[in-house]
């Protein structure tokens, strides 16, 4: 069988997860592994109404590649797919039609977790709703009963509008019992509220199941990941250039952003999943690759288990049109080391000073907020008495912040806070719209004091912008200092590490060859830089055993080879 052999010009880190519970749910965790999503297929109204369509071909390429497992979305509310009036009766013709999708994967050796997707009624009329939920869930599970545990249920993608997480709290522990009455040992998947992501995190309550995965949404920063997404609203064509560039500081966003999970999964031996995670295609696709790089493998060091959203529409890695592959991202998810993080120079344009006055910085406080400003000891000191409901009700602010277009800016502070909490830190306008150019950067404090930072470019001058700490919806203290804005110049960091079957190092610019035992084994080769660029394709069929590669400048370079033959008969020769 034809194969696919990538070599990576990088030494691969070692990945390690952290410690694990003895139950179902972690060693199914741990066989769910790498997944993708079959987005924007059945979550559709119909399968073919928004342009594509499951196409039984689509598992099969999907196990070659390496993956071992899919989500499977699914709207179940439509009038052809249940009934909206008591007994709430699944059409048997839709539920056979996941059936052939379900056995599908499952013949192709995948795991496969569906949910219910886009249950809209549900979402808007809760109580009115919960009787239909419940009822398509009885069906679903009594039909599914006797199905292998590589089967997943997932009751409920993304609960938000007004089932609140109060609302999910309660309705989650029910229908798993409903899940339970025919499906006792199969796993179940718990996401958050407030939109599946990791904000919703500290409103959820975790039931007591030993057979329940926690999973997670991530799409940070949203303004890379949607710029220009059509259903994002008019914002996200001033996204459109955002760029992720991979340095030290985004890495730390995204640690930070996590550490609660983390928390929590450790509080309450449950494991994580993130179940959905990419960035859509108007992003460049540099930026996407490095974002998607480093989130796959970093997942992985943390022992998480993941699905990409999605397989073959805007933020695929799979054309249907032409039915190739997006090899930047195949790559990215399942081939590439992390690299270096990007070098940043950079220049201040504010740093706080609290030793006498309280530098321009107000609390504003709506909703019912209240609370109080104070400083000691060069930092400020914010004491939320009441919260309010939302994040925006107390909102720490310095206004008249000047940015400018095409400059790439990093905003860093340190904190602690008496009582651990998050909070939402972010940049953008001081009027309506209220637009944050940084995206919302959820932020977890702890008692311990942290350093913190975000990053983001701007596509328009604003030179009366703000920087926002939200810190209602909740009422806790919160201490602050060493606030800065710099503009930063960001430049790739060159590696001077080649890896080919013996991990063996190499300066750069390097000038050599690649060298091909038995080429009679192989059909072609491909060159690309880390991006995604090809730089030189190679017919091996002509017996070459030779690739000259020689002049390539300090970098992270991917050779794909097609053939039979083992990956260590490629080797990295100094000419």
């Amino acid at each position: 069988m034809k194969r696919l052999i990538t070599i990576i010009f990088m030494v691969i880190l070692t990945l390690s997860g952290y410690a694990q519970g003895e139950t179902k749910a972690w060693e199914m965790k741990e066989r769910l592994g790498r997944g993708i999503n079959m987005g924007n297929m059945f979550e559709a109204p119909t399968e073919t109404e928004w342009g594509n369509p499951w196409k039984p071909e689509y598992f099969r390429i999907i196990a070659e590649l390496g993956f071992t497992h899919v989500r499977l979305p699914v709207r179940w509310e439509t009038t052809a797919r249940s009934s909206s009036n008591p007994p709430y009766t699944v059409s048997a013709t839709f539920m056979n039609r996941i059936k052939l999708v379900v056995d599908s994967a499952l013949a192709n050796n995948l795991h496969i977790v569906f949910n219910m997707h886009h249950h809209e009624a549900l979402f808007t009329n809760p109580a009115g709703q919960k009787d239909r939920f419940m009822a398509q869930w009885r069906q679903i599970s009594e039909f599914f009963k006797d199905y292998p545990d590589s089967l997943l249920f997932e009751p409920l993608n993304e609960p938000n509008g007004n089932l609140t997480p109060e609302l999910w709290n309660v309705f989650f522990p029910e229908v798993l019992s409903v899940i339970r009455e025919t499906n006792p040992d199969r796993t179940v998947l718990i996401g958050t509220p407030e939109w599946g992501g990791l904000g919703g995190l500290p409103k959820l309550v975790i039931p007591d199941d030993d057979n329940i995965i926690l999973t997670i949404h991530y799409y940070n920063p949203f303004n890379f990941t949607h710029q220009g997404a059509e259903w994002s609203g008019e914002q996200s064509q001033a996204w459109l250039g955002t760029k992720w560039f991979d340095t030290e500081a985004d890495r730390a966003v995204i640690h930070n952003e996590f550490q609660l999970a983390k928390n929590i999964s450790e509080e309450h031996n449950i494991p994580i999943h993130v179940g959905e995670f990419g960035a859509y295609s108007k992003a460049d696709m540099e930026s996407r690759a490095r974002w998607t790089t480093y989130l796959a493998r970093w997942f992985e060091s943390q022992g998480f288990s993941w699905a990409y959203w999605e397989f073959s529409a805007g933020f695929g890695i799979y054309n249907p049109s032409t039915k190739k592959l997006v090899d930047p991202l195949v790559n990215a998810l399942l081939y590439n080391p992390i690299p270096e993080p990007a070098r940043v120079v950079a220049t201040s344009v504010y740093s706080s000073n609290f030793n006498t006055n309280t530098d321009g910085w107000s609390l504003n406080r709506s909703g019912g907020a209240t609370g109080s400003l104070t400083r000691s000891n060069g930092r400020l000191n914010v004491q939320v008495t009441n919260g309010g409901t939302e994040g925006w009700h107390a909102q720490l602010v310095k206004t008249g912040i000047r940015l400018e277009k095409g400059k790439t800016y990093r905003v860093s502070f340190k904190a602690n806070a008496p009582v651990a909490r998050s909070m939402t830190a972010y940049t953008g306008k001081n009027s309506d719209p209220w637009n944050a150019y940084s995206g919302y950067n959820n932020m977890y404090v702890t008692t311990e004091e942290g350093s913190f930072s975000y990053q983001f470019t701007m596509t328009a001058d604003d030179f009366a912008a703000r920087i926002v700490f939200d810190l209602g919806g909740v009422s806790s203290g919160f201490n602050i200092w060493d606030i800065k804005l710099e503009s930063i110049v960001i430049t790739p960091t060159s590696s001077d590490q080649i890896r080919g079957s013996l991990l063996k190092t190499y300066p750069n610019p390097f000038d050599r060859e690649i060298f091909i035992d038995n080429p009679g084994q192989y059909r072609q080769a491909a060159l690309y830089n880390a991006s995604g660029s090809k730089i030189k394709d190679f017919d091996l069929m002509q017996g070459m055993n030779q690739l000259q590669v020689a002049g390539l400048q300090p970098g992270l370079y991917i050779l794909n080879v097609t053939g039979d033959g083992p990956a260590e008969n490629i080797k990295l020769m100094r000419r």
